[in-house]
């Protein structure tokens, strides 16, 4: 039997058997990680609740055939016990598991950044500092970003040529100049524009006192480029409130 140990956020859980569950997280060192959790659904379990998603976890497991088994769990921070209590960060959060499991999508590839993000964003929405869709938003471009697919906001992702370009092609990777401007382009207000950057780049000052229309139009840019990229449907995205 090969063990070994890890620190992971718990993105998902669901139902094997009649007292098991297959515990799905994104660790620190292993990447994405699917493990059986024998026993968890009983009332008697030594680690049920301590695998239940939004908590960071050390665990011991392991390996099996098909899915490791999680031997030991100790709870290093619970975050879903102050996200549950407000919908918008519920929403917000469950959304940020799901794109975490699917930006990552291949098994026991280490994902060292994804993970850090995930830690920080969840740490940030359970804080509540920040307007709730904001840290999503934040947490979806930087996940594009580590991932490969940043948008272009200061320069046409076709020709390269710098500035505010005042349109925006999701197939094309982001704004795109008059120029090369293709079928299909949307034009979002220039403000709005500077929210994603702002977002992108860890400016909250200029995050948290953008205006509620410019929010709802970003959320909406940012949704569509995240779908486009990924090839796959947020299914938790249609249940986030926007501002």
């Amino acid at each position: 039997m090969s063990l070994y140990r890890d620190e992971g956020v718990v993105l998902r859980n669901q139902k094997l058997g009649e007292a098991d569950r297959i515990i799905t997280l994104l660790t620190r060192r292993h990447g994405l990680v699917r493990a059986v959790g024998k026993g968890v659904r009983r009332t008697r379990s030594r680690f049920g609740a301590r695998l239940e998603p939004c908590t960071h976890v050390d665990l011991q497991l392991h390996t099996g055939r098909t899915l490791d088994v999680v031997t030991q769990a100790e709870t290093v921070r619970a975050y879903g016990e102050a996200i549950v209590a407000d919908y918008s960060r519920y929403t917000a959060a469950t959304a940020m598991l799901e794109t975490a499991e699917k930006v990552v999508a291949v098994e026991k590839d280490p994902a060292l950044r994804q993970f850090l993000l995930l830690l920080g964003a969840l740490r940030t929405l359970g804080e509540g500092t920040h307007d709730a869709r904001l840290v999503l938003d934040a947490y979806l471009l930087r996940s594009l970003a580590v991932a490969g697919y940043a948008p272009a906001l200061s320069e046409c992702a076709r020709c390269g040529d710098r500035g505010e370009h005042r349109s925006f092609a999701i197939h094309a990777g982001g704004t795109v100049c008059s120029v090369c401007r293709p079928h299909g382009s949307v034009h979002p207000s220039a403000e709005t524009v500077r929210l994603m950057s702002s977002l992108l780049g860890g400016d909250w000052a200029a995050a948290d006192a953008s205006d509620p229309r410019h929010r709802t139009e970003c959320s909406g840019l940012v949704a569509a480029y995240l779908q486009w990229h990924l090839e796959n449907g947020i299914r938790s995205l249609r249940h986030v409130e926007r501002s």
